[in-house]
């Protein structure tokens, strides 16, 4: 019976000292913006990767990161023509993988033997595997952390949500059919009861532009991201149209914003960074506004 207790307070402690590691690399990132999606199939890491790679071409070359938290689907890493790369240990902890223009990439990717490996985790597992990715992983001092969760409002979304409280806010993507809109109430009503500020939705997917006629097609409808962020009282962050290039740079491992700087879906993700910044910096100003008034606060109760 005292070595199951011994054995409990040997477990508790390191999970202290793990996060005590965790604060303090955490405390060098200026902002944490986690990416998620109400379902499936709607384009959510490639909507990270290029927001990435925007956020670096934007006067934050090695100063961005990706956790890539899609523990048994992880893709960021072949979008970033990073796959069969390691993370390298030393003295001071684990090092990201560098990508493109300095993004420091973490993936369940870089620990499996092969990319057909599955990972068959239950739920404490996978929470233990994201704590060691925030508190081990040597992130360095950063601009932005761009965590990409999995679909819906699991395991991986709650774990992020308890380990980082102080997270800057989230970003929904979706894309405009009417079944996405459906479950993407269920992301916003997530955030809001989780306390995570909601930066705002980006419709992905939205209409194709024929590169030979130019005449545009609404393949999932249009205008639903828009809509469903007026009805929810959200910020709309832009719309994504199709563009047959970005799936197959992203197959290539290829930067599709630096690749094709000109096309209106690079265009369409530089516009939406600048918001996301003007977000950040919102929410920075206000923070600091309300510093002085609870010293003062402090003060008087002196």
């Amino acid at each position: 019976m005292s070595e199951k207790v011994e054995e409990i307070d040997e477990r508790r402690k390191q999970i202290q000292e793990q996060e005590q590691r965790l604060r303090a690399r955490m405390s060098k990132i200026r902002h944490k913006v986690a990416v998620i999606s109400g379902k499936g199939g709607v384009g959510k890491s490639t909507v990270t990767v290029n927001l990435a790679i925007a956020f670096a071409m934007h006067g934050h070359a090695n100063k961005v990161g990706i956790l890539d938290a899609d523990i048994h689907g992880p893709s960021v890493p072949k979008m970033l023509g990073l796959t069969g790369q390691r993370l390298q240990a030393g003295p001071p902890g684990i090092f990201p993988v560098l990508g493109s223009l300095g993004i420091k990439v973490v993936s369940m990717d870089f620990l499996l033997p092969d990319e057909n490996a599955p990972v068959i985790w239950r739920g404490p597992l996978k929470m233990t595997a994201l704590r060691q990715f925030l508190s081990d992983i040597v992130w360095g001092e950063l601009d932005i952390l761009l965590i990409d969760l999995p679909p819906g409002t699991g395991d991986e979304p709650l774990s992020v949500a308890q380990l980082l409280p102080e997270m800057d806010g989230v970003i929904i993507v979706t894309i405009p059919s009417e079944v996405s809109q459906i479950v993407v109430k269920k992301a916003v009503t997530f955030a809001r009861r989780l306390g995570m500020p909601i930066i705002g939705i980006i419709e992905n997917m939205s209409g194709f532009v024929c590169p030979n006629c130019g005449t545009k097609v609404d393949i999932f409808q249009s205008g639903g991201g828009k809509k469903i962020a007026d009805d929810l009282a959200i910020p709309f962050l832009g719309s994504i149209p199709i563009d047959q290039k970005i799936c197959e740079d992203a197959d290539k491992g290829i930067p599709f914003i630096v690749a094709h700087a000109d096309s209106p879906a690079s265009k369409a993700f530089m516009e939406i960074v600048q918001k996301i910044e003007q977000f950040l910096e919102n929410k920075n100003q206000k923070s600091q506004h309300s510093q002085p008034i609870l010293l003062k606060k402090k003060e008087a109760v002196k």
